[in-house]
């Protein structure tokens, strides 16, 4: 192609992409200057070159953070807050009788048969924890010795009572696909620190959550926001490693081939997804050595080993639908492995475990459920503090929802031996990262239908999270197709009460 063909062939995008090289960033370079930007102490100045040439650079935060990482603990499937974390002895009392007729008339179930549900009391045991008397029930001997770092929080509430749309909402700010998850928002904001590690990793145990890959999606944003899978033994990540015979200065030269034609590409149409593949392919060199290293837990202690209990035998009533391939395994893999993530500089570790949907024999699925993961989360927040990790670390645990004072009553079913999916109200708790622990807050009324103080929605929860971040909700957004997006749509409150 001529010049002149190539001038006639300009598309508006590459011209102003190229203006921008030229006259227009003349014209930022002095208005940066006249701000002092490209002061040579300036470390915005440096954060920019980076981010130039690394999208995952890191961001400087919207004000001073109390956190630097998350570890989401997913409990998909929805756990009941009323045989772990929220007793009502009420409920117990009025066991077998039905809720007055006015009170379901509005509302939907998923399987519920309104005409002949009753209450279901919880056989559970409750008992006082740490100084500040958080209680727990029995099924959670371990986590209950961490009362004093958590915040309990008992007052969620969703509009969503199934699980996919559910599991959107808490993860991406609405119930609504093709939305970046709370980890693409974090790293989109602030970047990874980690330089051969994603900054955004899932982990999976169990029977996989509804919600899939859109759970870990970057949506509209760049696909280098996104969650990348990792697995907790063998092959870190698929298809990861070299093809045998193939050296690494081999690859090295390829890959050095690759990113000048992808650089040039880039420079044609500014398009932001070559960016994102020159990172991943940077990434993925980086990672063959990272990921093996990582998931090599041979330098870890016995004692601690034995503390995440990744080496545990199967309980002896395993049942139900937490045991699928040894998940009693992988999810203490998984939460020893978040540590190790977040000492490298991964901001965002989620870990994923399906196992709660219990809508009938509860109280046998809920004891080996809670079985695998009260362990193993207890030894995580332990190891954590005991390194000097718990200030920077935010540990949250939640699911989609809760499950009903009502028993599960649907045909084909044994009558009221679990309890279907309950929005209105539902418990999620923190640890570390900024908030303060050894409190409860919320309350639900006295059979735990619905919140009688302190309502949060989900929104609420995403916009006190980012906080925690130095990021304000209403500032961390991105323009999609004419539209100003972010995490928490158009609600969300940042709750001053959680914080330390």
């Amino acid at each position: 192609m001529t010049p002149i063909q190539q001038y006639v062939q300009h598309t508006r995008r590459e011209f102003l992409t190229s203006a921008a090289s030229g006259l227009g960033l003349a014209a930022l370079g002095a208005m940066l200057d006249a701000d002092g930007i490209f002061s040579p102490t300036s470390a915005i100045a440096d954060q920019q070159a980076d981010a130039a040439s690394n999208p995952l650079a890191v961001k400087p935060p919207h004000f001073a953070p109390k956190a630097k990482n998350c570890i989401f603990l997913f409990q998909a499937g929805a756990p009941s807050h009323l045989d772990l974390f929220d007793p009502k002895p009420k409920l117990n009392e009025l066991d077998g009788q039905p809720l007055p007729k006015e009170m379901l008339d509005k509302v939907r179930f998923a399987f519920i048969k309104k005409e002949t549900a009753v209450l279901l009391g919880s056989p559970r045991t409750w008992s006082k924890h740490g100084q500040c008397g958080m209680d727990f029930s029995d099924f959670l001997p371990h986590l209950a010795t961490c009362a004093d770092d958590l915040l309990m929080i008992r007052s969620l509430h969703s509009e969503q009572f199934n699980h996919h749309p559910g599991q959107l909402l808490l993860s991406c700010g609405r119930a609504t696909f093709g939305l970046p998850t709370m980890g693409s928002w974090l790293t989109y904001g602030l970047g990874s620190v980690s330089q051969d590690l994603p900054g955004y990793v899932v982990l999976t145990s169990g029977r996989g959550s509804s919600g899939g890959a859109s759970l870990w999606s970057s949506g509209f944003l760049p696909s280098h926001y996104a969650g990348v899978l990792f697995r907790n033994e063998g092959e870190a990540v698929l298809n990861l490693a070299n093809p045998a015979g193939l050296p690494s200065e081999l690859q090295r030269r390829g890959l050095d081939s690759l990113k000048s034609l992808n650089e040039n590409r880039l420079a044609e149409i500014g398009d932001p997804e070559i960016a994102s593949r020159i990172a991943s392919y940077e990434l993925a060199f980086r990672m063959q050595s990272a990921a093996p290293e990582l998931i090599d837990l041979s330098g870890e202690t016995a004692t601690t080993l034995d503390a995440y209990g990744v080496d545990r035998p199967q309980h002896p009533q395993a049942t139900g639908r937490g045991n699928v391939a040894n998940a009693h395994l992988s999810f203490a893999r998984n939460c020893l492995l978040a540590r190790r993530m977040v000492e490298r500089g991964v901001r965002f570790v989620n870990i994923i475990y399906e196992a709660w949907d219990q809508h009938s024999n509860l109280d046998a699925d809920l004891r080996y459920n809670t079985w695998v993961v009260d362990q193993p989360i207890a030894a995580l927040l332990k190891d954590l503090k005991q390194r000097g990790l718990l200030d920077t670390t935010l540990v949250v645990w939640g699911a989609e929802f809760g499950r009903t004072p009502l028993g599960e009553n649907r045909t084909g079913r044994d009558a009221n031996t679990g309890r279907d999916h309950h929005p209105f109200s539902f418990t999620l708790w923190m640890a570390g990262g900024g908030v303060r622990g050894g409190q409860v807050y919320g309350e639900t009324d006295e059979i735990g239908w619905g919140v009688t103080r302190d309502p949060v929605h989900i929104n609420d929860f995403h916009a006190t999270l980012l906080h925690l971040f130095g990021l304000d909700h209403l500032r961390l957004t991105h323009r999609f197709q004419g539209r100003d997006f972010r995490l928490t749509d158009v609600g969300g409150k940042v709750i001053d009460r959680w914080l330390a």
